[in-house]
């Protein structure tokens, strides 16, 4: 059983909207804004919290208990938090597992994260879901909150999304996973761990490179097939990297994307996207495939999703729908070995429902010339 001092530490969460939450802080001290969303999932706190998808954004946990389990590096999606801010009801400051070498406020503290506990996150979904989501602020301080001040921050936050964070969370210089199957080179977005460790496990030898590496640069790699990472904010915003995967296909090599990789491949076809009113975030969401009628329970973490109308004048069939608001979950090429999926079958955390998808596109790299 791991202990932690009890730090007494102010802390409140505004949206742009007004609207204000007041609690106890954790983590480290400090004001942030971002983009607040919420994710429904029950468990994997941590792969979420490490999760690059969430750069630029306060994650909203409508599970109750956080950190009971505390931290476990072997639970990592990439070197550690990528969040910007934690809110969550009720935080766990004894944890008790056999793999945590940490607990959760001692973990955001070192890595600059602030927190607040004890608010009712899921009133605060309810906001979100209505009014779709907002940018806010979150501060944590040893002195009581300046209300005033905390919502002049939500109100003149910055939208993270107007920025290109792939290229913030992307890898500066490639890095090889050596195996002695086929090469596969992936370009990382803000590539969770779990994409990689799908491939190596399937034989591959993988090499990740920078998402803005030049067409000419991945193909000196001599790859049997191209994987596109998930990542975070919206798609539009990685130009370059798009233009490179519409280089790529015209190579006629397999391609697959995962999440933000399903969107740039829409878009490297010439379809559209979109934001979502509040994203999809969480272990539970159910998607339909549409050529079998299969319906499989799977993990999400996305605000942007690929319009249906843009598919209908391209090579392109929609593979997956979501069966609560039957938005786009998954795109297929007519023609080429080319598909996406806007879940994550490798899981972490999650149900492993769709990981035959990583041997689809394995599948795809063996029979290609």
């Amino acid at each position: 059983m791991q202990k932690n001092n009890t730090r007494i530490l102010h802390a409140a969460l505004a949206l742009r909207d007004g609207s204000v939450w007041h609690g106890k802080g954790f983590g480290a001290t400090g004001k942030i804004t971002g983009e607040v969303v919420f994710n429904t999932g029950m468990m994997g706190y941590t792969q979420s919290v490490t999760d690059p998808s969430y750069t630029g954004q306060i994650l909203a946990q409508t599970y109750p208990l956080i950190g009971n389990y505390g931290v476990s590096r072997q639970e990592f999606e990439s070197d550690g938090p990528k969040i910007q801010g934690y809110a969550i009801y009720e935080l766990c400051r004894g944890p008790s597992h056999y793999t945590s070498t940490m607990d959760v406020d001692t973990w955001l503290k070192s890595g600059g994260i602030p927190g607040i506990e004890g608010i009712d996150t899921r009133e605060l979904t309810k906001v979100l879901r209505n009014e779709g989501t907002m940018l806010g602020a979150l501060e944590v301080s040893e002195n009581p909150i300046d209300v005033s001040e905390i919502l002049n921050a939500a109100k003149t936050a910055e939208d993270p999304n107007e920025r290109n964070l792939v290229t913030e969370v992307s890898i500066n210089r490639p890095v090889t996973y050596p195996g002695k199957g086929k090469r596969i080179v992936i370009i990382d977005c803000g590539m969770k761990a779990g994409i990689s460790q799908s491939l190596l496990l399937r034989g591959a030898s993988v090499t990740r490179v920078p998402a803005e590496y030049s067409t000419k640069k991945i193909m000196d790699l001599s790859p049997d097939g191209i994987f596109i990472s998930n990542g975070p904010g919206d798609p539009k915003m990685a130009i370059k990297t798009i233009k490179t995967v519409s280089d790529l296909i015209e190579y006629k090599l397999p391609v697959m994307g995962i999440c933000l990789g399903n969107q740039i491949i829409g878009l490297s076809l010439g379809c559209d996207t979109y934001k979502l009113k509040f994203g999809h975030r969480g272990q539970n969401h159910p998607v339909m495939e549409k050529s079998t009628g299969k319906c499989y329970i799977t993990s999400q973490n996305h605000g942007f999703t690929i319009s249906p109308e843009s598919v209908k004048d391209k090579d392109v069939d929609i593979s997956f729908v979501n069966v609560n608001d039957g938005t786009v979950e998954g795109i297929e090429h007519k023609k080429l070995p080319v598909f996406g999926v806007q879940y994550h079958p490798e899981a972490r955390p999650g149900p492993v429902d769709t990981g035959y998808l990583f041997d689809k596109f394995m599948k795809m790299v063996e029979r290609s010339k």
